[in-house]
């Protein structure tokens, strides 16, 4: 047979891409089992289709392409130069396609499946380690990619589809999420260890109406409920500083730079005094969030059912 152009080619090399691959796609496994044994026949029976099906896709795809792929002798073909240029990529990308699907069943697997859990940065140190250990008590082989952000940012994932659960305060509300309360945590006023008010055990809010504060940036949840703290105890704080990491500010306020409204750290950290904020009341909610109608692999199912269970329960 000699390799030439079709003139009824069913697209132009100017045809849109999305249209090439949606007429080609299904039949690249057909071409690359004609051309791996280079019989119709004896394809057909190790892809388990019917004869007249198989030689009906080769057809339709060189009628598609415009250019023969196989030199035909009978029931047995062979490949022409064109046909195997193109055996190459298509072997290349059935591939990628087998191992995408081995890497999609892996992270779905009940026992050793994957689950991509975002988290805020204060909950590092201590309380999602206590979390994986307690869960892999039971769920040893399940595997985790981990992710810490501030609120607006995880949540951002969530949508994306990059994560698919993260503990984060304070609880979305937002008709595309689903979140459920599971613990509150109580902020301090944290003052320099020479500070006025270091040697008191608790104070109003109000009493530091007249100090520099060093908060998170804007955007961050802890940011946004000092804020309204604030707002409440009679005062818009003055902002010396704004930064990514609760620690860090810690370490700004042991400096003498400032106060900070913050979570309890998970060691003590020298240089500064920790104060029970008596008025307002000075919480945050943590909670758990995913987006709605998501469907939920096994490993991402039993994860969220133990996150659930420790509502209550869940800071160390």
């Amino acid at each position: 047979m000699v390799h030439q152009q079709r003139s009824a080619a069913r697209l132009s090399p100017s045809s849109d891409t999305e249209d090439i691959v949606t007429l080609l796609a299904p039949r690249l496994s057909y071409f690359a089992g004609v051309a791996r044994t280079e019989h119709v026949t004896r394809a057909a029976q190790e892809m388990q289709v019917p004869q007249s099906t198989l030689s009906r896709a080769m057809v339709r795809l060189e009628q598609d392409l415009g250019v023969d792929l196989f030199a035909r002798r009978g029931r047995t073909v062979s490949l022409t130069p064109a046909g195997r240029t193109f055996l190459g990529s298509v072997e290349r990308a059935l591939a990628e396609i087998e191992r995408a699907a081995d890497e999609v069943r892996a992270d779905a697997d009940p026992a050793t499946g994957k689950v991509a859990f975002g988290f805020l940065h204060t909950m590092g140190a201590e309380t999602v380690p206590g979390l994986l250990h307690a869960f892999r008590a039971d769920h040893p082989r399940v595997r985790f990619t981990l992710v810490q952000n501030y609120g607006e940012a995880m949540i951002e994932r969530l949508r994306s589809g990059e994560l698919d659960l993260c503990l984060t305060s304070p609880v979305p509300d937002a008709p595309d999420l689903v979140a459920r309360r599971l613990d509150e945590q109580k902020l301090r006023l944290v003052v320099p260890a020479d500070h006025r008010l270091a040697t008191r055990r608790r104070v109003r809010l109000a009493e530091a109406a007249d100090e520099t504060f060093v908060t998170l940036e804007p955007g961050y949840g802890l940011r946004r409920i000092t804020d309204d703290l604030c707002k409440e105890a009679g005062f818009r704080p003055r902002i010396a500083f704004e930064g990514e990491e609760a620690e860090t500010l810690r370490g700004l306020v042991a400096a003498g730079l400032g106060v900070a409204l913050l979570p309890p750290p998970a060691v003590p950290r020298p240089g500064v005094a920790e104060l029970t904020v008596t008025s307002p009341r000075a919480a945050r909610e943590i909670g758990v969030a995913w987006l709605d109608g998501h469907p939920d692999t096994p490993p991402v199912a039993a994860f969220k059912k133990f996150l659930l269970a420790r509502r209550g329960n869940l800071l160390p």
